[in-house]
């Protein structure tokens, strides 16, 4: 068997497995998408399932708005979420930049410790922190969800910052201090520039690491007003009862966020995720 035939199998394969693995990622999302835009009877008959609605409504989505205030929702979301993750994204600049350019002791303790956090569930601290912010007065305010959401995410993006700043190639600081830059200005105006890829990646980890959290904000909030989106669409699912239509259509609600987010900045993504994927 030649080399290029061998090439071409290869790559026959890798195809294969690719376009199964995209049709394992897409196929909830598409069934998700259909659902919401069928009518109830359609959505609730287990004996003849169609993969395309039959009847085209706005019913759910309709539905939707009238049982709860998505709008006040989308809202809560958007304040905890993009302000944990601004707030994570700079301390992992800072972070992340003391652990690739200085040495001190107890550096390796650090990056260790960063590592053993990712391996704890997030659900075993809910409780200790819902006792401190019983005591601290901040359950049920958005300051319960940023802290923890901030706290959650942030080991992981100093880790992920950490191995940006790695492969920036040091010569390019040195040559700004030898200009008269300190090291701030450095930081500011050499270095992040730079960075800009990998900075939307972490930017991009912390948001989606909190718009999607639900236990916590189950557990931290409680009066409806202050809600984030998956909480609030929690609450279509009863105890005797699921209002599929409108969980459905709330979900491709929640989704749209993330998805515009990813459509405008997945060029950095990818260049971040690269980057960050190779030691310089």
């Amino acid at each position: 068997m030649t080399k290029s035939k061998k090439k071409r199998i290869t790559n026959t394969v890798r195809f294969i497995i690719l376009a199964i693995y995209l049709l394992i990622v897409l196929l909830p999302i598409y069934w998700m998408v259909i659902t919401s835009f069928k009518t109830n009877p359609e959505i609730i008959n287990a004996q003849h399932i169609t993969y395309f609605p039959k009847i085209f409504t706005l019913e759910n989505y309709q539905s939707l708005f009238n049982m709860m205030d998505y709008g006040i929702y989308l809202k809560n979301s958007l304040i905890v979420t993009l302000s944990s993750a601004v707030v994570v994204v700079i301390l992992s600049i800072f972070g992340g930049y003391g652990l690739a350019r200085f040495k001190f002791r107890g550096k390796g303790a650090v990056l260790l410790f960063f590592l053993i956090t990712q391996m704890i569930p997030s659900i075993l601290v809910i409780i200790p922190m819902y006792v401190v912010f019983i005591k601290m007065g901040l359950i049920n305010s958005y300051m319960s969800l940023f802290i923890f959401y901030s706290l959650t995410n942030l080991p992981f993006c100093v880790i992920t910052m950490r191995s940006f700043f790695e492969r920036i190639p040091y010569v390019l600081e040195e040559a700004a201090y030898v200009d008269g830059c300190s090291k701030m200005q450095t930081l500011r105006k050499i270095v992040l520039p730079v960075m800009f890829p990998g900075i939307v990646a972490v930017f991009v980890f912390a948001f989606i690491g909190a718009w999607n959290e639900l236990i916590a904000g189950t557990i931290f909030i409680n009066t409806p007003d202050m809600w984030t989106i998956p909480v609030g669409l929690k609450s279509l699912i009863g105890k005797y009862s699921v209002q599929w239509g409108a969980l459905m259509a709330g979900g491709v609600l929640a989704l749209l966020p993330s998805a515009i987010m990813f459509i405008f900045v997945q060029k950095y993504v990818v260049e971040g995720l690269t980057a960050g994927a190779v030691k310089g």
